[in-house]
């Protein structure tokens, strides 16, 4: 006989951590989490530099890559995506950003009756231990270490005092009152140590009798009786669920696995000769995602570049991180960081500066040989949606990923104009006088030639991890989920990861996607009364 549980949770990311916390924590209920991938053990999970050595690993990542995107001059790019415990948040930058409080009204005002800010705060003020200066808007005592960075490099600081200069506002807490403003990441991280969902949700639950925990336990498709979810097939057999099942696989997984069910679009299931259950036709459209334009500029300051240029430099530096917790180990991917508008969006942030004391091709690659620092910027609210597509009826084949990046008129105008304030600020004191050359885009790019700067960024820019919304959340006909989260026309199971948003919030998606899964289970439990 399969097992059975009360509530099966598919994927153990940054949603599926909170919700099995949750959901366990009362005792009434026996709860599955069922994860893919391995358990957290690689210790470069933990070490909060570590993304240099997870990204792109086989045993940490899935390794998605798009399709040829004509928005990129043709180009492909990696889509790293946490494999195993604690999902990405196990494998990412640590950025610890809420987004906008418009963001949520916005989910509100397009019918998601319960989304709006001050209903989704509570959930944000719940899972923090927010170790900066109190606040009502921040919690204290959460599962989630959040902390203030623990790590200052001299050109992070000069890129801030620039962008003052330039007429850029100090903030000291962009997750607090507004998000508009110059300053320094917060970082999900305890004690110098990474503080991923699993860290947080996890190892204070695993002992519940309650909680089982199932690695390497990859979901094949749900179990579907008249248009109700009863339990999933696994690799390793039938698991029943008594009362729901909830994906929280993310912004591929969910989507992938609902259509290999059969829910979804008629005409992507058909091709594979897969039955149409219930059709839908938003699963796995409305794929948004933050694309990043990364300038590079040579400086005449120390870097993390040179700083960890031969075996003894590293030495010292992994000794001073073993005695104290301290020093390059424990750094984010990003130090300083700005939420600014162009000419586009007046009225509130449309653009985020990632500023870096690195610069490198990619994580995977290493730094560069000399000292330079990245001063990346993206669109916060970008308008093209792409869309995942199947490639067969089996759950080992990865679906295809179109992510249309840059296909409207406005995401380019934008993305060209904070290409261009980024050069703004770098001609700003004291910043100007550490540059020694624009080594990205470079001068073959003018300054006032925004066909050459879009086409240097169709040419260069990447992902910045932040795939969402192809399980959208809302009441039109291409929601896949009501605001409920629970799956249109199909009882028995509900989608609780990024997939669930109805347009992207503004900003890093890892708070946003465990702030879901605590709404989740609250929603879950309070329906189950």
């Amino acid at each position: 006989m399969p097992k059975q549980y009360d509530y099966i949770v598919v994927g153990a990311g940054s949603a599926g951590c909170a919700l099995a916390n949750r959901l366990s924590e009362c005792g009434r209920y026996q709860v599955a989490l069922l994860e893919a991938g391995p358990t957290d053990w690689y210790p470069w999970i933990h070490v909060p530099v570590g993304y240099f050595k997870t990204m792109g690993n086989p045993l940490t990542d899935w390794g998605y890559q798009t399709q040829p995107c004509a928005g990129l001059n043709g180009r492909s790019l990696p889509w790293p995506r946490g494999r195993g415990l604690g999902g990405s948040s196990s494998i990412n930058g640590l950025l610890y950003v809420r987004g906008q409080q418009q963001d949520y009204d916005d989910w509100a005002n397009l019918g998601n009756e319960g989304w709006d800010w001050q209903q989704v705060l509570p959930h944000f003020v719940n899972s923090e231990d927010w170790s900066g200066k109190a606040s009502s808007l921040r919690g204290k005592g959460g599962p989630l270490s959040v902390s203030e960075t623990r790590l200052s490099r001299p050109i992070v600081d000069a890129w801030i005092e620039a962008a003052e200069n330039l007429g850029y506002a100090r903030n000291d807490d962009y997750n607090g009152s507004t998000q508009e403003g110059v300053g320094l990441f917060q970082l999900t991280a305890r004690n110098g140590r990474r503080c991923s969902s699993a860290v947080a949700y996890l190892k204070p639950a695993r002992k519940r009798a309650n909680l089982t925990i199932l690695t390497r336990s990859r979901v094949e498709k749900l179990l579907l009786q008249n248009k109700r979810v009863t339990g999933v097939i696994t690799q390793h057999g039938p698991i029943q669920a008594k009362r729901e099942v909830v994906l929280s696989s993310g912004a591929i997984g969910s989507p992938q696995l609902l259509m290999l069910s059969g829910i979804g679009p008629h005409h992507e299931l058909q091709p594979h000769n897969i039955d149409t259950v219930h059709e839908l036709v938003g699963v796995g459209r409305n794929m948004q995602d933050h694309l990043q334009a990364r300038p590079v500029y040579k400086c005449k300051t120390s870097t993390i570049n040179t700083e960890i240029n031969s075996l003894f430099k590293q030495a010292l530096i992994g000794l001073e991180y073993l005695l104290k917790r301290t020093g390059p180990m424990t750094m984010a991917a990003s130090l300083g960081t700005g939420f600014l508008s162009t000419e586009f969006s007046p009225e509130r942030p449309d653009i985020q500066f990632h500023i870096q004391p690195w610069s490198a091709d990619s994580p995977a690659e290493g730094p560069h040989k000399f000292d330079a620092f990245t001063a990346s910027v993206l669109q916060l609210r970008p308008q093209s949606t792409g869309h995942i597509s199947l490639v067969s009826d089996r759950f080992m084949d990865y679906p295809q990923l179109h992510p249309n990046y840059l296909a409207t008129e406005l995401d380019q105008k934008t993305l060209v104009a904070g290409i261009k304030l980024a050069r703004q600020i770098c001609q700003q004191e004291p910043l100007r006088s550490m540059i020694v050359d624009e080594f990205k885009p470079g001068k073959q790019v003018a300054e006032d030639d925004d066909a050459a700067i879009l086409n240097w960024a169709r040419d260069n820019s990447t992902t910045i991890y932040h795939p969402t919304g192809t399980c959208k959340m809302g009441i039109d006909e291409e929601a896949v989920v009501d605001p409920r989260l629970r799956v249109h026309g199909i009882d028995g199971v509900r989608v609780a990861d990024a997939s669930i948003m109805p347009t992207i919030v503004s900003g890093n998606t890892n708070a946003p996607a465990i702030m879901i899964g605590e709404k989740a289970a609250a929603m879950i439990l309070e329906d189950a009364q």
